[in-house]
């Protein structure tokens, strides 16, 4: 399969993000207000604008527009994703394998 990703400077983007194996936790309180505190915390250093964002069990849905000349929002998944996974509580962490 090829992907194609636009790198499209200022533009708005529409996603999808699926937990592990779909497990259901996300809208658990401890991790809507985790997710919250990650995208705070990634806002400050690269800002961007979520026009929307739906948050379900297993997945969320987010619009974000991201600032004129700036076509990096795979960074910003990345450092949101890391942020929430390494401030997770352990029982949402699965099993790595080696």
């Amino acid at each position: 399969m090829e992907y194609r990703r636009a790198k499209i400077e200022g533009g708005t983007f529409f996603f999808t993000i699926v937990t592990h194996n779909r497990r259901a936790f996300l809208c658990e309180p401890e991790n809507i207000l985790l997710l919250r505190q990650g995208f705070k915390e990634i806002i400050r250093e690269y800002p961007f604008i979520i026009d929307a964002n739906v948050i379900l069990p297993d997945h969320l849905h987010c619009l974000w527009t991201l600032p004129p000349e700036d076509s990096d929002f795979s960074n910003r998944w990345r450092l949101i994703k890391s942020y929430f996974s390494s401030h997770c509580d352990a029982k949402y962490k699965g099993k790595i394998s080696a």
